[in-house]
């Protein structure tokens, strides 16, 4: 199989299958990188080989620094709803060439790495839940001294 440039294998990919939108492909590209430049960061001389769990992590950091709270709207937008999804695309863009695999990785790899509530929406949620937010302020106002 002839190696395709990145541009060139996700207009080959998205004219055979349009699940997922050009722009999560270049998305993911993107990811990619900003994994392998945080891992090299963190262990110098590292290979550049990223496993899939820590490709999804990279994902995770990645989208929430560029989305923040948007972040499950923009992805749902493209087509990705759950961690096999980039798997799927991963392993599309390996089959044309665009990307490389060693012999112990599996599509399999990223199955149920998180959710996307827990990675996604957690980190917005507030910390302290609604009920006992509610409590304390009804406690603090009802002990404030009352003015005229």
């Amino acid at each position: 199989m002839q190696k395709l440039e990145f541009e060139e294998a996700v207009e080959a990919i998205v004219a055979r299958n349009s699940r997922f939108d050009r722009d999560a492909y270049q998305f993911l590209r993107e990811s990619l990188d900003f994994t392998v430049q945080r891992l090299k960061k963190m262990r110098p001389g590292r290979s550049s080989h990223v496993s899939a769990r820590e490709l999804l992590d990279g994902i995770r950091l990645f989208a929430l620094n560029q989305f923040g709270p948007m972040v499950v709207t923009v992805l749902d937008y493209w087509g990705i709803r759950r961690c096999e999804d980039f798997g799927e695309m991963v392993y599309l863009l390996i089959q044309t060439g665009a990307f490389g695999q060693s012999e112990t990785d599996s599509q399999k790899d990223f199955e149920g790495a998180y959710t996307f509530h827990d990675a996604f929406v957690a980190p917005f949620l507030p910390s302290v839940p609604p009920e006992s937010s509610r409590k304390r302020r009804r406690a603090t106002t009802e002990s404030a001294p009352k003015t005229e």
